[in-house]
């Protein structure tokens, strides 16, 4: 429910991809990500078919679309530890100045909240001697890109309304059968939108209706964030709903 997959009774018969690959422990990095996209497109390329890569975040869709050159740097557990430790004796900001001097350019773009992206940034700085820059190799695929332009204030209703469906639907109980399961709220997969802040619920940290409205609000957030990403790019096709409404009766 967190993680809002389409069911199968929504698919109308058309495959989906790359869901339900790994555990929610399990490590799952950009490369990781990007290898899995590239063979999935290449094997629907096999059958003639055309792929749609859809979402999400900028980064993600970025490493397949402009063939970023990914640092190969293996996790380092250990150092992940103390960078861990140092967020939780300093907080944030304190974490995100530390890879603000050794790699000022992954600094900037990084949102100083997202912990997890800041400590990968200095894991492979620290370790490989190397800056986080995604560089872009050579265009594997022909791409064609299309946005859909919301008028902000349906856009916001529409993240609210997908919050309370999402607890309607049962994600507190998600959340606590992740927990019961054994799965730390530490792990990547508990720090995504909704797990987070349900934890802090669970914990004790606020009642729950301001834990929905934080999702609502973070979610939000994170809509502002994609679209600065995505507006950077002169190559995407922006759509009104209308427009999309136009094509999607027109489908065949």
């Amino acid at each position: 429910i967190g993680t809002d997959k389409v069911p199968e009774s929504k698919m109308e018969g058309v495959p989906h991809h790359l869901m339900n690959v790994v555990e929610p422990n399990q490590e799952f990095t950009l490369a990781d990500f990007k290898r899995l996209a590239i063979k999935t497109i290449n094997e629907i390329h096999t059958r003639q078919k055309l792929p749609i890569l859809c979402g999400g975040t900028g980064l993600y869709i970025n490493a397949v679309v402009d063939n970023y050159m990914i640092p190969q740097i293996p996790p380092q557990y250990d150092l992940r530890q103390q960078l861990a430790q140092y967020y939780e004796e300093h907080g944030a900001m304190a974490l995100h100045n530390l890879l603000r001097e050794k790699d000022p350019e992954a600094a900037q773009k990084i949102n100083p909240q997202n912990v997890r992206y800041v400590i990968r940034a200095l894991e492979i700085n620290m370790t490989g001697g190397q800056k986080k820059t995604d560089q872009k190799g050579e265009r594997m695929f022909h791409v064609f890109s299309a946005g859909i332009e919301w008028p902000r204030e349906e856009l916001y209703e529409r993240i609210n309304r997908r919050a309370q469906e999402q607890i309607d639907r049962g994600l507190l109980n998600e959340v606590k059968t992740l927990l019961m399961k054994g799965y730390s709220e530490k792990l990547a997969s508990m720090s995504s939108l909704g797990y987070l802040e349900l934890v802090d619920f669970i914990r004790g940290a606020m009642p729950l209706e301001e834990a929905v409205e934080n999702i609502k609000k973070n979610t939000r957030n994170y809509c502002k964030r994609q679209l600065t990403w995505f507006r950077r790019y002169k190559d995407i096709s922006w759509i009104t709903p209308n427009e999309l409404d136009e094509i999607i009766s027109k489908k065949v």
